[in-house]
Formats: C-alpha cells, sequence, structure tokens
C-alpha cells in the first residue's frame, strides 16, 4: 500500500463517519477508465470533492484542482491539505505551476477533478476552458459527472459517473475557439447526467 492508499484509506474511514446521515451512493462506477482521465463535475457544496474522490478505488489516484483559499478553512482545508493530492491554483492570475503539476498528473496516468465552472453553483451554468486544455493537451479522455446537491439527514448522496469520451480527435493543433466547443460539450454532458439520473439508476440508460 502506497502513501495515497494509506491516506485514502483511512480519511475514507473518517468520512464515512462523518456522512452516517447523508450517506454516499455511486451510480455508474462500471464507466470509470483505466489510467488518467479529467473527472469534470457540477459543484454545489465544499464537500463535493470528497464524495466524488471516494466514488472511486484507492488504485485511483485523483488529484483535486482547487481554490487557495479552501486551504484555509477549518476543516475541508485542513483535511485537503492533509491528503496532499490537491493542486491548489491562485484564482484571478495565470498559475503556471498548478497548470504544469496538472498535466503532469495527467502524463503519469493519473486522474484531475476539476469543476469547470470554477466556484460552487446552484444551477450548472457556463464551463471555463481549463479542463478542456487539459483533456487535449495529454490526449486524456473527459468523465462527465454529476453530484446531487441535497446534504439532508437521511437523504443521501449520489454520485453519477457518466460515460468516457475522448473530447478533440483531430489531427491538428487546437486553438482557443475548440477549447470552448469542447467546454460547451462537457457542460452539456453534466446537464445529460442530471436529467438522466433516474434511467441510469435503473441501469437503462446507454448515455
Amino acid at each position: 500500500m502506497n502513501l495515497y492508499e494509506l491516506a485514502y484509506v483511512v480519511s475514507k474511514g473518517i468520512f464515512r463517519l462523518s456522512t452516517l446521515r447523508t450517506p454516499l451512493q455511486t451510480i455508474g462506477k462500471e464507466n470509470i477508465p483505466e489510467g488518467g482521465a479529467v473527472l469534470c463535475c457540477n459543484h454545489v457544496h465544499n464537500s463535493d470533492p470528497f464524495y466524488i474522490v471516494y466514488s472511486f478505488d484507492r488504485k485511483d489516484k485523483i488529484w483535486i484542482m482547487a481554490k487557495e483559499e479552501i486551504r484555509h478553512y477549518p476543516v475541508a482545508g485542513w483535511l485537503l491539505h492533509w491528503l496532499g493530492f490537491v493542486i491548489w491554483v491562485k484564482r484571478g492570475k495565470s498559475d503556471i505551476g498548478a497548470v504544469k503539476s496538472a498535466l503532469k498528473a495527467l502524463k503519469g496516468n493519473e486522474k484531475l477533478l476539476i469543476f469547470p465552472e470554477g466556484t460552487r453553483q446552484e444551477e450548472i451554468g457556463e464551463g471555463k476552458t481549463g479542463a478542456a486544455m487539459m483533456a487535449i493537451r495529454t490526449g486524456t479522455p473527459i468523465l462527465p459527472m454529476y453530484i446531487s446537491p441535497e446534504r439532508e439527514k437521511g437523504s443521501k448522496t449520489k454520485v453519477y459517473i457518466g460515460k468516457p469520451y475522448m473530447p478533440f480527435t483531430e489531427k491538428r493543433r487546437a486553438n482557443a475557439e475548440d477549447y470552448e466547443t469542447v467546454t460547451e460539450g462537457i457542460m452539456a454532458k453534466i446537464r445529460e447526467i442530471k436529467d438522466h439520473r433516474e434511467e441510469m439508476e435503473a441501469g437503462t440508460w446507454n448515455g
């Protein structure tokens, strides 16, 4: 067991105890690809990264791109920093170091979690092009996901995992317009999963 797997096991145990009232349920786990992938999901609560990471097995090393402000949050920030698989991003400026770290993770066949909207939103909004750029530059598939916003006592927090796909297959260098088009496609996939949650739970939706 490596350091990441140890941190995963220990922290997941703590996570389970702290979420007994809103336990995790994962739908579509069979869609998780081997190797690297850019995980793209809607974002509603600070706890979303934990629910998403623990929807995967410990063998799937997942790096989380998170705004640096979260680092100073009393509980979530401390735990994420302790786990050590977070790429902190300085918002409002070009964070070259964070980009390089993310690309390195993907090139190493590891997974990267990005919330395309860049911040928490009650409703799914427009995405930023960071996820598209990461996937295209590394030739890595996008894995669209949707997390239910409910965190009410007695209700499960459901994470829906869609099917992976290659966002850009043309044999040329992508440009800014391509990044925008791919980003729109990512957000459309997330909305599509939201609209077909019941079919996914019943196993009747092929995506």
